[in-house]
């Protein structure tokens, strides 16, 4: 299942997978939004105000009780990092309008080397990732190094899944701890089918015992 969702202020608008949270729907549809406590639930800078739709959503977890007043959570706000889209249907976001202030020199920095490394032939990129990943390997980087394209774009490859791995671990570990509850909690669907398989194995072996005595 889909939902439609707006952001007013940006004038983005997209379709999202039910299950997704409010903060990654933002980042996809082109929307920043800042997360200074690196999205656990620690602060409000990635509050935003919910207009239309609300009953899509989960509800307010202990996290937004804590860091958004009964005001801010009245007037509609949220934190996109705890709220995630439970139901299709259309809902419709504003943004808290963000401060004009001058990017940290690191943030600089950091935009300067992303600049320089995608100007970098496929070869050297790989090189350099790896050079970060693990230095200590001075065999594995000599080899990749002098490896034809091909085999370099396998590389790539592998550490693109594995780069993806590590994000999908982050994200879980990052979910409030409402929704790792009900993530844990086995469904009534999935205990049935376990019982179900498990009486079907009992049945199986109790024929084969028929068999074996009727055979002796």
């Amino acid at each position: 299942m889909e939902a439609e969702l707006k952001f007013e202020r940006e004038k983005r608008s997209g379709v999202v997978a039910v299950g997704t949270y409010l903060f990654d729907a933002a980042r996809r549809l082109g929307v920043e939004v800042e997360a200074e406590c690196g999205r656990v639930g620690e602060c409000d800078s990635c509050a935003m105000r919910v207009k239309e739709g609300d009953e899509f959503l989960s509800p307010i977890t202990e996290r937004e009780t804590e860091h958004l007043n009964a005001r801010r959570r009245k007037s509609g706000e949220r934190l996109s990092c705890q709220v995630k889209i439970e139901q299709a249907g259309e809902i419709t976001v504003m943004t808290n309008k963000k401060k004009e202030e001058e990017k940290p020199k690191d943030e600089v920095q950091t935009e300067e080397y992303r600049k320089q490394f995608e100007e970098l032939p496929l070869e050297k990129k790989v090189a350099s990732l790896l050079e970060l990943e693990a230095i200590t390997l001075s065999e594995t980087f000599s080899f990749v190094i002098n490896s034809p394209s091909h085999i370099v774009s396998k590389i790539m490859d592998v550490m693109a899944q594995f780069g993806l791995k590590l994000e999908d671990d982050d994200k879980k570990a990052k979910r409030p701890k409402e929704h790792k509850a009900e993530a844990k909690a086995p469904t009534a669907k999935t205990a049935a089918n376990s019982g179900s398989a498990a009486d079907g194995k009992t049945k199986r072996q109790n024929k084969k015992d028929d068999s074996d005595s009727n055979q002796e």
